[in-house]
């Protein structure tokens, strides 16, 4: 985190993939996470447009960027690809960064729409985003980000 992460005002949580990217956003007092949307990659210049719409459009303060670590907390390949991704989306968005442990949000979110008796197509649909929100709705609910191992 270069610059100070604010306190208030809306958050965009990042739940990154190679192929699409989950996307949550949190109230402007960081008390509730909201599922918004699932970036389906493409090309850096489309991505970054997209991304810089939401944060003015939701007036987002600063980017949430799970990160998928290792059950034994180290960081893979993933975890790589993902600081990366972070970087570039804080630089395009002028925004501050800060990651969150995203372990278990994919499988919570798999298991979550299962129970609403959804197709498989429709879960793929759905999956991303609500990953997105469970990774951003953990980081709101923890009283001292600070001191949380995964806010690097």
């Amino acid at each position: 985190m270069s610059q100070e992460f604010p306190v208030t005002g809306a958050l965009l949580g990042l739940d990154y993939g190679s192929k699409r990217v989950g996307i949550a956003v949190s109230t402007p007092d960081q008390s509730i996470a909201s599922a918004l949307d699932t970036l389906h990659r493409s090309q850096p210049a489309q991505d970054a447009k997209m991304l810089c719409n939401i944060c003015k459009e939701y007036r987002i303060k600063g980017l949430v960027v799970g990160l998928p670590v290792h059950m034994s907390g180290d960081e893979g390949e993933k975890a790589k690809e993902a600081r990366k991704f972070g970087e570039w989306v804080s630089k395009v968005t002028e925004l501050p960064l800060t990651f969150w442990d995203e372990r278990f949000t994919t499988s919570m979110a798999h298991n979550h729409l299962r129970e609403f008796k959804m197709s498989p197509a429709k879960r793929k649909q759905h999956l991303d985003k609500l990953a997105a929100q469970f990774m951003l709705q953990a980081f709101l609910d923890t009283e001292d980000r600070k001191s949380a191992p995964s806010a690097l």
